[in-house]
This record gives C-alpha cells, sequence and structure tokens, in this order.
C-alpha cells in the first residue's frame, strides 16, 4: 500500500509505528504535490492517506488502523477485556485530540524547533510550490504558528499549562511504564500507538521537547524507540486495568474530556469559537471542532456498548465530574459525520480547518 505521509508527521508516525508492527509493506509519498488527484477521492488532505492495491483509499489513522486490525488479526493490539478496551481507546483520544495542542506548541513557538521544522517539511512536502525557498521556509513557519498555535489557545497565559500537559504526560506515562514494557502489557495495545503520535515525531524529535523526554521522562525515551522496533514482538495485554492508569486517567479526564464536552457544547449551539477552563487555566476563542464531536460520540457509543458491569467498572476508574460526558446525554451535540460508520472508506472532514502540513 501506499501511504501519503510526512516523516515529521504526527499521525503519519502513529500509522507506521503500528504498519511496522504488523509487518504490513508500504512505500511512503509525498502527498501535496499531488493533492489534486488525492482529494477527489478522500474528502480532504490531512495526512496520513492510504491508497490500497485494490484502488481503496483511507484516511484517519484510528479508523484505518481499527480496520486493518481486521485483515491482519494475528497479535492483536484491542484488549480482550471490555473495560481495558475502552481505557485503550480513551487513551488513544487522549493522545490524538488533547496532546496535539502541546505538541504544535513547542515545534512551532520555540526557535530552534520552528526553523528546524520548517526547513524540514519545506524541503520533504512542499517542493512543488512556485517559491523561493526563503520564502517557502517563512510561509511555512508563519502559516503552522498562527494556524496551530496562536488559532489554537496558547498564550502568555495558557502556555505553562500547555507545556505542563506535556510533563504530565510523561509522568504518567512513566509510571505504566514501571510495570510493563508497553503501557498495558508485555506487548503493544491501542493506547501505545495513539501515545505514538505525539511522542514519536513530535515530543520525541524535536530538539526542545526531545530534551525534555531524555531527561525527565527516560523510560518513555527508551519506550518511543521499543515501539519503532516492536515488530514480531509476542506477549499479552492486560485483564484487568492497572492501578498505574489512575493519574493518567484523572489528567484525561480533567484535560481531554473538558475539551470534548465544551466543543460539543459549543458545536450543539451553532458557534464557531468557544472558551474552557482546564484545571484552573482559562482558554479563549479556541475553534469549535465537528471531527471532536464525532470522537465525544464514538466515546459514548463504546460505553454504551459495554454491559452493565463493565460500565460500572469503568465509572470506577472515572470518578470525575469531568467524565460524566462519556455517559450522560448532556450535551446534546450530533457530528453528522460518518453517520453509516464506513471510515476509513468515507470523505473524511476537515479536522483543524487547514489543510497545511503538520
Amino acid at each position: 500500500m501506499k501511504v501519503y505521509g510526512v516523516s515529521v508527521s504526527y499521525y503519519t508516525g502513529k500509522l507506521e509505528t503500528y504498519l511496522r508492527y504488523k509487518g504490513i509493506a508500504y512505500d511512503m509519498e509525498p502527498p501535496y504535490a499531488k493533492a489534486k488527484e488525492i482529494l477527489p477521492h478522500t474528502g480532504a488532505i490531512q495526512v496520513p492517506m492510504v491508497h490500497r492495491d485494490d484502488g481503496r483509499w483511507m484516511s484517519d489513522s484510528t479508523p484505518i488502523i481499527a480496520h486493518l486490525e481486521t485483515e491482519y488479526s494475528d497479535n492483536p493490539i484491542m484488549p480482550e477485556d471490555p473495560v481495558v478496551r475502552f481505557i485503550a481507546l480513551l487513551i488513544e483520544d487522549y493522545a490524538d485530540e488533547w496532546l496535539w495542542r502541546a505538541a504544535m506548541h513547542y515545534r512551532w513557538s520555540y526557535e530552534h524547533d520552528r526553523a528546524l521544522l520548517s526547513r524540514i517539511i519545506v524541503d520533504e512536502a512542499v517542493t512543488h510550490l512556485r517559491l523561493p525557498r526563503f520564502l517557502r521556509l517563512r510561509t511555512i513557519a508563519r502559516r503552522q504558528h498562527t494556524s496551530f498555535v496562536l488559532k489554537d489557545g496558547v498564550t502568555v497565559q495558557t502556555r505553562d499549562h500547555v507545556e505542563q500537559g506535556y510533563l504530565n504526560a510523561l509522568a504518567n506515562m512513566s509510571k505504566m511504564l514501571e510495570q510493563h514494557p508497553f503501557l498495558l502489557g508485555t506487548k503493544p495495545s491501542i493506547a501505545d500507538f495513539g501515545l505514538m503520535g505525539p511522542m514519536l515525531r513530535h515530543f520525541g524529535q524535536d530538539p526542545t521537547p526531545q530534551e525534555i523526554m531524555r531527561n525527565r521522562g527516560p523510560k518513555v525515551y527508551a519506550w518511543v524507540a521499543r515501539m519503532w522496533n516492536a515488530a514480531g514482538t509476542g506477549g499479552e495485554l492486560v485483564e484487568a486495568v492497572p492501578d498505574a492508569c489512575a493519574d493518567m486517567l484523572k489528567e484525561i479526564a480533567q484535560t481531554h474530556l473538558v475539551q470534548l464536552a465544551c466543543n460539543a457544547r459549543a458545536y450543539a449551539g451553532g458557534k464557531k469559537k468557544f472558551d474552557m477552563s482546564v484545571q484552573g487555566c482559562q482558554y479563549v476563542d479556541l475553534p469549535v471542532s465537528r471531527y471532536r464531536v464525532y470522537c465525544l460520540e464514538r466515546l459514548r457509543e463504546e460505553f454504551a456498548g459495554l454491559g452493565a458491569q463493565a460500565q460500572e467498572r469503568v465509572k470506577g476508574w472515572l470518578g470525575f465530574p469531568e467524565a460524566e460526558v462519556i455517559w450522560t446525554n448532556e450535551p446534546v451535540a450530533q457530528s453528522d459525520y460518518d453517520v453509516q460508520r464506513q471510515a476509513p472508506f468515507n470523505k473524511a472532514i476537515n479536522v483543524y480547518g487547514t489543510g497545511t502540513p503538520e
């Protein structure tokens, strides 16, 4: 299969890690020069996108991986225990949708990181633009910082909280990795692959967060390499949620689930911007995301599909008022996206309001 992605991309790295683990052969192709050819098939140019040998196209890393699990069922990454499975999917969603802000901030707010990544993206992904290289460098740096930092609520007032979110992720992952080589056992689960999005290509490679990871989270730094080299790894996934997950789940409830609830409430009200207070930090004028309404819908569907006892066990782990958004009907918001559940073969929607590279 052909993977249209970028070597420094959040979600491309997540998918590549999975493909390597499963031993699925792929070739990497640059997407943006072929955007006009790809767009009619995928609906949006958001990496990674996959072109199959049979002509089908797939987009969105989470449903891509979920579908490939049905084709490559050996050594499954989904936990058998329904509660562990739900917790693993929740961790993946947090990695995809909450840690994104911190990852983008470190990449595009710090001068050295911004200069390095601008050069990589310009020389790899946007060589087709008919502009002098210095203008492409300036354009990419400015566009990315504006779109994914300033417009996503990273300000003087929120910057410390955004960076603390990264430190909390390192600390919480380190606790989980004290017990097992992977987050939920002796082999990777969907939670591991989700966290490889931010931890591999952003926090683990960009100069500033990489130095922090080496010094503050060496267990995570080693885990990144272990995940990248996990092909053929046998082992088992845990059959019960480990106690070491507690701090991670508290962090998810107080950050990611707050964002999902506030975003859905704003979407239901027809708004394009919303404010939220997270752990005492006030974020203002965040862009409303239809896709994140869909993410909340999927979490609610997963929870609703659990048996009564499993639901009570999940509530026991998520005993925070912010987590109630998973099992209540408020806020009521319908994304009307992928209603027929055809993902990853459906037409995708633009998640972040821009088609620029990461």
